[in-house]
């Protein structure tokens, strides 16, 4: 993503704002709220990437379709109207919560894995997290059938492999070697 430079700098200032105002948390819940609205919903995604549409529209009818908002997040649409970058909004609200996730000590777990988990084995997995650690772990399980079995888990910028179709692969290049 080209603009995702811009897109942290309006999600720095945002959090500033709303730590500042004491309502990052309920920013926070904008943000996910507008993250999630976007990705399920082509048509709006159609509509704020839409070049010939004005911004002026593009304001009015966020206002609507996000109408409980907080004022801080009302900011943050009048701001792109006034700069013309509607179509960050989704990288902006992506990265304002993972700026907020950071400041108060949350990380995210993403665990691969070719069957979806259930509570026993998340329970097992966040035990196990938890002496790697010293931050608050929360699990996103992302199933992929292509690793054929075991699991792939990334905290931040490490990542443990031990899927089926890792160790075929490792096997594969010693036996070509």
């Amino acid at each position: 993503m080209a603009s995702t430079r811009a897109a942290i700098r309006y999600a720095k200032a945002i959090l500033d704002i709303a730590n500042s105002k004491g309502v990052a948390e309920a920013v926070n819940n904008d943000m996910k709220s507008i993250v999630s609205t976007i990705e399920n919903n082509a048509e709006l995604k159609a509509f704020i990437l839409n070049q010939t549409t004005k911004t002026e529209v593009k304001e009015s009818a966020l206002l609507e379709v996000f109408a409980n908002i907080n004022g801080v997040t009302k900011g943050l649409f009048h701001l792109l109207l006034e700069n013309k970058r509607f179509e960050i909004l989704d990288a902006i609200a992506l990265e304002y919560n993972k700026l907020f996730d950071e400041s108060n000590g949350l990380e995210t777990a993403k665990v691969t894995t070719a069957i979806p988990m259930d509570a026993a084995l998340e329970a097992k997995v966040l035990e196990k997290i938890a002496t790697l650690s010293d931050k608050k772990i929360t699990i996103e399980n992302v199933v992929d059938p292509s690793i054929i079995g075991g699991f792939i888990l990334r905290i931040g910028d490490k990542q443990y492999n031990a899927s089926v179709a890792n160790r075929l692969q490792v096997l594969k290049r010693e036996l070509s070697n």
